[in-house]
């Protein structure tokens, strides 16, 4: 091979090297932001609903969570027999929005004062509980009960446990975005079922998406 075609091999493998490694940076930096987050607030609708309005959330999955039986059908679930409890599991982008910050929409779209139910939904499969994937979502999620124990606007004891996730089963598909492709029933449910009602006792005038006031 002539210098001057080995000079071009060489510098087309530099140049593929060089944008291999630049998207290898880009895609590890986009995967250093995002995190994943675990919360059960009763109804996984309405809480898919909830994280949906927070900027930074990048998505969002209705699931079953902290029970004993591997892939668990909803008819099992409600059965209250498995011992999973519906949740929301959601992937953010940090740079966005906190965990700190999507401690206060958990608690401000549950009734954190009820055990093994919420709102018009009985059983254990509608506990609430907070599952930390890493120490430092545990260190944040118990300083963030402890603060809401010291100043919680309403009275009771707050009784959401905080326990290390276990592994998450998405629910059937048509669970997911239940609140998009279902808006009337979801409207009716949610209604029916007290869930604004409530969360507007304890809470004040708040929506019950993503924590923000209104009047």
């Amino acid at each position: 091979m002539k210098r001057h075609g080995v000079q071009y091999f060489l510098r087309v493998i530099f140049l593929v090297s060089f944008f291999s490694a630049m998207a290898g940076n880009t895609i590890g930096a986009e995967s250093e932001k995002l995190r994943t987050a675990t919360f059960a607030g009763g109804c996984f609708w309405c809480m898919e609903h909830a994280f949906d309005e927070v900027d930074g959330v990048i998505s969002t999955i209705s699931g079953y969570i902290g029970g004993h039986k591997d892939k668990p059908t909803y008819k099992e679930v409600s059965s209250g027999q498995t011992g999973h409890t519906e949740a929301v599991q959601l992937r953010y982008d940090r740079s966005k929005v906190s965990y700190a910050e999507l401690l206060e929409v958990f608690w401000h779209n549950i009734d954190p004062t009820v055990k093994d139910r919420q709102f018009c939904d009985r059983g254990n499969q509608y506990r609430t509980t907070i599952f930390y994937h890493t120490e430092e979502q545990e260190k944040l999620a118990f300083a963030s009960k402890h603060s809401l124990e010291r100043d919680r606007p309403f009275e009771g004891p707050v009784v959401t446990p905080i326990v290390q996730a276990s592994q998450f089963f998405p629910a059937e598909e048509h669970h997911q975005d239940y609140h998009i492709k279902n808006p009337l029933q979801y409207k009716f449910y949610r209604f029916s079922c007290g869930r604004d009602q409530r969360l507007q006792e304890l809470w004040g005038k708040r929506t019950s998406f993503g924590g923000k006031r209104h009047e």
